[in-house]
């Protein structure tokens, strides 16, 4: 699987990682097979948040004896000092005493939570920062924060419906050297709902393209500013699958221009 490095001195990540949300809350102790078929497949990057449910503490339990085969990151999401300080005291418990990158939930009180990310980090509990949005809305703010400096990486929603992140934050990303890490890669599986046929994708084959949630990854793959994708999933076999299509390789302006009129009709 192809690696791409987490922002300007930052470690070297596959480009397919794996989410949590709407699936470890609901899986309890079968996430340790999703988990696993992630880890064998040589997926590295796991994300969670305290947002989730139990999701973070069933990602802890389903690590155990494989840490450290795993990029974990997660999130603070709270207006609160005090509650901030306990999400990260509960989610260092569960998560192995460390967390490789911790971000800013959907920018809550960013100035507060990312403070308390970097004094963890200095104390050698946190080894990366970053903050996420999931609304266009947001993304002039989300901006500010990048420019500031103070975070290696960044988490927001790509697709081709989803495309507002080409304007502005893809861009700044690349010009500071910040990672970038995509959420909502099948649009919350509204992108999947309605597939395309075998025969619409037979120009993609020669992509290793055998499914369409691997078009949709390798849509996004193609854009070199993406650091790695974390799609959400239940189902181990769809895991391995979600891994294949981290192997170059990537897609041209014709074959994007195709899987964009396929998303969109």
């Amino acid at each position: 699987m192809e690696k791409r490095s987490l922002g300007d001195g930052g470690p070297e990540l596959p480009v397919v990682g794996m989410g949590t949300w709407r699936t470890f809350d609901m899986l309890g102790g079968a996430s340790r097979d999703v988990v696993d078929a992630a880890l064998d497949a040589g997926v590295e990057l796991l994300d969670s948040s305290p947002m989730y449910g139990s999701a973070e503490e069933l990602l802890g339990d389903a690590l155990k004896g494989r840490r450290d085969d795993a990029f974990v990151a997660t999130k603070i999401w709270t207006h609160s000092a005090d509650e901030g300080r306990h999400q990260a005291e509960r989610a260092l418990r569960w998560l192995g005493g460390h967390i490789d990158l911790y971000q800013v939930h959907n920018l809550v009180a960013w100035r507060e939570q990312l403070a308390l990310i970097e004094a963890l980090r200095d104390e050698g509990l946190v080894r990366y920062t970053g903050a996420t949005h999931y609304s266009p809305s947001a993304f002039s703010e989300l901006a500010d924060v990048m420019r500031t400096g103070r975070v290696d990486a960044v988490q927001i929603p790509y697709n081709p419906r989803e495309r507002a992140v080409e304007r502005q934050i893809l861009p700044l990303a690349a010009d500071m050297g910040i990672g970038v890490v995509v959420m909502r890669p099948f649009g919350e599986g509204g992108l999947l709902w309605d597939a395309p046929g075998q025969s619409e994708l037979e120009p993609l084959r020669e992509f290793g393209v055998e499914t369409w949630p691997q078009a949709l990854l390798k849509w996004i793959f193609s854009d070199e500013r993406v650091t790695v994708a974390i799609p959400a999933t239940s189902k181990p076999e769809r895991m391995r699958e979600n891994a294949a299509a981290g192997e170059p390789p990537w897609f041209g302006p014709e074959e994007r221009a195709l899987v964009e009129r396929l998303a969109t009709r």
